[in-house]
């Protein structure tokens, strides 16, 4: 064999050996990063893929496989790879295994509130143990003072606290979507929800909702999903024959994994069974880009945030 080929050989198994043992970042829009991470970040990934370093944002990305990684023992083997789960709140597998309604609710109940203002209630649900969580925009819009009932089943009894101290982190009026987090100094760390796919659902689809309809408190309804794509003053929701009721507002809608692929929303006053909620998609975009959407006592209508634009310099051969 020539010095050549073998040369060429040489790194052929040199790179071979070096992709076998190369990190891998799954990202969103179906293609991959292979290379080594320096350094994970809360919001991003810093990867060396041997000819230069890329900076990855999180929000990007969907699955990590870790150099080294074992290999899962099955028919097939196949790398393990890892579902990357954002740290701000958790996304569900969609093949997750179902489960039946009312050990779900046992399990989810504590994750989901009543949201109250001195203009009426709603419903919310957190998103991750610190206090962060979802509601409708309409349900907190134009109001200051705003609390929060946890409830808690505690010696067969169910008991609530009651929180005040509440901001609002972020709101979407057209998506009719609202971020908050509770501030008591008191607060421990709370029960969540993990989020799951409306896209992956089919017509027919058990769902269920957990909620305060007219103010009682942690009402469970069921049903399924009629439509995925109803259009109404130009948006698209789920329609679901699961009972949504004034006071059900800003609540979760469940599969039967227990993730919620949707928020209870509205319904047609003069009909029964036509409830409606915002797709989850909207709601992770909604997360996704948080930033953006921050709320301003200054401006408390404006559902984004605009930043400051930088400062002009000059080149000092323009001076």
């Amino acid at each position: 064999m020539s010095l050549k080929k073998n040369m060429i050989l040489a790194v052929a198994m040199l790179l071979g050996l070096q992709l076998a043992a190369a990190d891998t970042v799954q990202l969103k829009n179906q293609a991959a990063v292979t290379g080594r991470i320096l350094v994970e970040k809360p919001d991003s990934i810093v990867m060396d893929v041997g000819y230069t370093v890329l900076v990855i944002p999180k929000n990007a990305v969907t699955r990590i496989t870790r150099a080294g990684e074992v290999l899962a023992k099955d028919s097939a083997s196949s790398p393990l790879l890892t579902p990357f789960a954002p740290e701000f709140y958790t996304a569900g597998a969609v093949n997750a295994p179902a489960a039946d309604v009312q050990d779900l609710v046992n399990q989810l109940g504590e994750a989901v509130v009543q949201v109250s203002t001195p203009e009426g209630l709603g419903s919310g649900f957190f998103i991750n143990p610190d206090g962060y969580l979802i509601t409708n925009f309409h349900v907190i819009e134009g109001e200051t003072e705003i609390s929060v009932q946890v409830y808690r089943q505690i010696d067969g009894q169910l008991e609530y606290d009651n929180y005040k101290k509440v901001r609002i982190i972020a709101i979407n009026k057209f998506h009719d979507l609202a971020l908050l987090h509770i501030e008591d100094k008191n607060a421990p760390k709370f029960k969540y929800v993990t989020l799951g796919s409306a896209d992956a659902l089919s017509v027919g689809d058990p769902v269920f909702a957990i909620g305060s309809p007219m103010g009682l408190e942690r009402t469970v309804t069921q049903g399924i999903i009629s439509t995925k794509t109803r259009e109404l003053e130009g948006e698209l929701y789920l329609q679901t024959t699961a009972q949504i009721n004034p006071g059900n507002s800003g609540g979760p809608l469940f599969n039967l994994s227990g993730q919620v692929v949707g928020v209870t929303n509205m319904k047609i006053t003069f009909g029964e069974g036509l409830g409606f909620a915002i797709p989850v998609e909207l709601v992770k975009n909604f997360l996704d880009h948080r930033d953006a959407f921050a709320y301003s006592s200054d401006n408390p209508d404006n559902p984004y945030r605009y930043l400051d634009p930088p400062a002009l310099t000059m080149h000092p051969a323009a001076k």
